[in-house]
């Protein structure tokens, strides 16, 4: 007797089709799974018979083979569960066959037979919308989520037993489709307005998240890098469809989707500087997941403290802040995750945070103090485009009102100048000036002859790198953007080279 189905498994955020076959003949009672299962498929085997007959179904008492093609990829995760216990049934003749090559079938049961909410299912609705299938069949938590693929019919289901009605033609649950009114609109988050003073520091925080620009502040503690830092998510444009389902696809393999069907507003991840380089990066024993860069895909990284981040995870940022993605190598191979974010740090001048302060002294040690300010590398540090000064607040600036602009008239600018970016770079899959190749943002940044003339003297005196000269450009090319003009300007390039130090050796402290 033999029975196949229809599954997915997750490689990194992508989902590949699995061929469940199942095997019902002679021998001692016995569930035996081959073609490279991993931990979480092995449990399967004391979750199944268990789901099965507690959904009233019957279990057969004789030897049973499940494989899962193709051999040669390993399978991980509790998706499987779902087609490995149909494929059984199937193979015993439970329901009709009809159904089941027209269907993908995902989800993790529990020993009472009930569909439990399952990480990456979106994932698997794309899989399944790729090879042409007509639909899945998915715990009805997760239904929701698979709707967004559209042209993809989508069967909801609470236990094992809905979905065997399903198959056998009895069941009346339908496709679940999910509408514009049943997406909730993110929750409204804070205003650039409500920040006293820092005039310079919200001025840079609009040119970074016009042109997707990272930054790194330093300043005294209490300064507010935290409260600037959170209110970048406020004035960055909002997210395209297929940005948005990019973001949903990650954070659902991750299992960290939450309740709702589509993420509508860019994420914001702020890990503690405690993190691992597996948990800041990607990683992890087992089955690699994707870590806090990549969480934070088409939106913001924070990083406060950086200076008291692990050394080895820091130096992992360069691939993502190059390229936009990382890649984690294991033994069985490597896996992609996209890692394409704003990244913005914050660090105190010194361990007392006091250096440079005109109202505290600092306590710290020469040796100790430049031990602090060298804990970021001079490589890492160079793939930051804008780093600024934050002073502490003026007595006036903390017992006056707050005269700063709105968010949403700060987004208006960053949209019209994302707009701009949009056509110059269509057709090139580039979004912001912080994506552009080197050589093209030379091209792209058309200075004139006085800006020319004052870049020439700015490269020897702020010691710029290959790489420097380059964001430089990016960053002027983004003021020139907002301001409306054609050509790089000596205003805006002189703005652009203010946010980069003279030298390195200068760049945490207050002054």
């Amino acid at each position: 007797m033999y029975g196949r189905v229809t599954g997915v498994t997750l490689v990194g955020i992508q989902g590949h089709p699995v061929v469940v076959e199942a095997s019902v003949g002679r021998g001692l009672p016995a569930l035996c799974l081959t073609g490279l299962p991993g931990a979480s498929v092995q449990d399967a085997r004391e979750r199944v018979r268990p789901a099965v007959e507690s959904a009233g179904l019957e279990w057969p008492l004789r030897r049973v083979v499940v494989n899962l093609s193709p051999v040669d990829l390993r399978k991980d995760g509790p998706g499987l569960d779902l087609p490995i216990a149909l494929s059984v049934l199937a193979a015993s003749g439970a329901f009709p066959k009809e159904k089941l090559d027209r269907f993908a079938f995902a989800g993790e049961l529990s020993l009472e037979g009930t569909l439990m909410p399952t990480p990456g299912i979106l994932a698997v609705a794309l899989s399944a919308w790729h090879a042409g299938l007509a639909g899945v069949v998915v715990p009805r938590a997760n239904a929701p989520e698979a709707a967004l693929v559209e042209g993809l019919e989508v069967i909801g289901a609470n236990t094992l037993a809905e979905v065997v009605a399903f198959l056998r033609g009895s069941a009346e649950s339908g496709p679940v489709v999910v509408t514009e009114s049943e997406r909730a609109d993110p929750p409204a988050g804070a205003d650039l307005a409500e920040v006293r003073g820092q005039a310079q520091a919200r001025r840079a925080l609009e040119v970074a998240a016009a042109g997707g620009h990272n930054v790194l502040m330093v300043g005294s503690p209490g300064a507010g890098k935290t409260m600037l830092a959170r209110r970048l998510p406020t004035i960055l444009p909002s997210l395209s469809r297929e940005e948005a389902l990019e973001v949903t696809q990650m954070h659902s393999v991750a299992g960290v989707l939450g309740e709702a069907a589509l993420v509508k507003a860019r994420p914001f991840r702020a890990p503690h500087h405690t993190v691992s380089p597996a948990g800041l990066l990607g990683g992890g024993s087992g089955l690699p997941r994707p870590g806090e860069v990549s969480l934070a895909h088409h939106g913001v990284l924070f990083l406060d403290e950086v200076a008291e981040f692990r050394r080895d995870a820091l130096e992992g940022l360069r691939q993502p802040l190059e390229d936009g993605r990382v890649v984690v190598t294991r033994a069985a191979g490597s896996i992609a995750f996209p890692a394409r974010f704003t990244l913005v740090a914050a660090a105190n001048p010194c361990p007392c945070g006091f250096e440079g302060d005109p109202r505290r002294p600092c306590r710290c040690l020469p040796a100790r103090a430049q031990a602090y300010r060298q804990k970021l590398s001079g490589p890492l540090v160079d793939r930051i485009d804008i780093r600024l000064t934050v002073p502490r607040l003026s007595p006036s600036e903390l017992l006056g009102e707050s005269d700063g602009e709105a968010s949403p008239s700060v987004r208006a600018r960053v949209e019209e100048s994302r707009e701009r970016q949009r056509r110059r770079y269509a057709g090139t899959g580039v979004t912001c000036n912080a994506r552009v190749a080197g050589p093209r943002a030379r091209r792209e940044a058309r200075l004139d002859a006085a800006a020319e003339d004052l870049l020439t003297r700015a490269v020897e005196r702020y010691e710029l790198t290959g790489r420097g000269f380059d964001r430089v450009l990016k960053v002027s090319r983004t003021i020139a953007d907002l301001a409306g003009a054609e050509a790089v300007g000596v205003a805006h390039l002189a703005e652009a080279l203010s946010y980069r130090p003279a030298s390195d050796a200068e760049l945490v402290r207050v002054g």
